[in-house]
């Protein structure tokens, strides 16, 4: 097992330039829409449909960034008469694409009230938080949730790394590439995960898959 390395991403920093900001979130739109990212969370959408017979969802993506991967996971599940209303917060505004829908906040210190959509989602932010950050998103998540809060994000595991160096050509921009590096460096494993999100006595049932392309999926259940 890797040893986790907690390494700053360009991304997060202040001074990214903008262009490369918009490069970066550009290479993730893709390298979620072909390897796993859409999938995963499709997937984590459609096992709450079926556990609660409801076919329409207001949900809230956290550190959205563009928001590709929700609206592009909508897209699919339309076919199958699921619908989702979404709405994208993100801590920066250079961030998030315009729209009556974004809004920018601390991930940490959601800026809703309780119970106010029926999912809170996440995709590739849980990595950047330490275990007292994640455990503490989870909570605020769980708070202004009514049905369940999603996580996907990345497994660390060395051919993961090596799969990241290999798709270099892929990535447009360099902060991707050194992004992506730091990111599988600094994801959890599953176990790791578990543990982080179960050692709240208050927390709710807990279910973790397995996704293409050392992806992972977690439902956290109200």
């Amino acid at each position: 097992m890797m040893q986790r390395v907690s390494t700053p991403e360009i991304l997060d920093s202040p001074d990214c330039p903008p262009a490369e900001i918009e490069a970066s979130l550009r290479d993730l739109n893709g390298i979620n829409r072909r390897f796993g990212g859409v999938t995963t969370t499709r997937k984590l959408i459609e096992r709450v449909a079926a556990v609660t017979g409801k076919r329409h969802f207001s949900l809230l993506d956290v550190a959205a960034g563009f928001g590709e991967v929700p609206r592009a996971a909508a897209e699919q599940l339309v076919r199958k008469g699921i619908t989702l209303d979404i709405f994208y917060l993100d801590r920066a505004l250079s961030h998030l694409l315009p729209g009556r829908h974004s809004v920018v906040g601390d991930g940490l210190a959601l800026p809703f009230p309780s119970h106010a959509f029926d999912l809170v989602s996440c995709n590739l932010f849980a990595h950047h938080l330490e275990p007292d950050e994640l455990a503490r998103f989870a909570g605020e998540a769980l708070r202004v949730s009514r049905s369940a809060v999603l996580i996907n994000d990345l497994i660390r595991h060395r051919l993961h790394l090596m799969l990241v160096y290999a798709g270099f050509p892929l990535m447009r921009s360099y902060v991707s590439r050194n992004d992506g590096v730091a990111s599988v460096r600094r994801a959890y494993s599953p176990h790791e995960m578990r543990r982080i999100l179960t050692r709240d006595d208050s927390a709710g049932k807990i279910e973790m898959s397995r996704h293409f392309l050392f992806r992972m999926g977690v439902i956290l259940w109200k």
